[in-house]
């Protein structure tokens, strides 16, 4: 039986492996807010509501690299609806399994707060895999996260709920237009472009 066109598009993805390691990634958010006793007071579950949409975000862009770039640039039908599909789809599954692990307090670190920063770090990954290719493609939004988490502690301004928005409370506007403008952005990039090619391992 002829696999479709649609199959053969997720398996050189690797889509169902991209699947299975964000639900892996839910349940290790879910014992990290466990082991934080996270229920007891919210603002212990920073770590996990910076760290868990960062790995996430790092699995979808392993998932964004073409194999054959050439083929993509010559094939009949513009391959961008698909990396549409394809980028909206995993991070709309990973903004539903992940706030599992943060349930209740909502306007504090809660779900709000676990989705805003799923869409932030996934848009800085898409972004980075049209500029360096989708196998590094986790680095720079490992590299902001990482800076922001260590060095925004008493950082006062305005302007901290913009720049630090991986580490700010869910209900706070400025944070979420700042990761909803680099969802748009690197999203928007990574539809027109196409994640960079790259070379052959080896």
């Amino acid at each position: 039986m002829t696999a479709t066109p649609l199959v053969l598009y997720a398996r050189s993805r690797a889509l169902p492996v991209t699947v299975a390691a964000l639900a892996a990634t839910t349940g290790f958010a879910v014992w990290g807010a466990a082991c934080l006793d996270g229920y007891l007071d919210p603002y212990r579950r920073v770590p996990v509501v910076a760290l868990a949409p960062l790995l996430a975000a790092a699995v979808i862009g392993g998932s964004l690299s073409a194999p054959c770039a050439e083929l993509d640039r010559t094939a009949v039908r513009p391959w961008w609806p698909r990396r549409l599909a394809q980028l909206a789809g995993l991070t709309a599954l990973a903004a539903v399994l992940l706030p599992v692990a943060v349930l209740g307090h909502p306007e504090v670190f809660g779900p709000p707060a676990m989705v805003r920063n799923t869409l932030g770090c996934t848009g800085v990954t898409a972004a980075a895999a049209v500029l360096l290719g989708a196998r590094l493609s986790w680095l720079p939004a490992f590299g902001y996260v990482s800076a922001v988490y260590l060095g925004s502690a008493g950082a006062r301004g305005s302007a901290v709920v913009v720049w630090a928005w991986p580490v700010q409370p869910g209900a706070q506007p400025g944070a979420w237009a700042a990761a909803l403008g680099a969802f748009a952005a690197g999203g928007a990039l990574f539809v027109v472009r196409g994640a960079r090619a790259e070379g052959p391992r080896g």
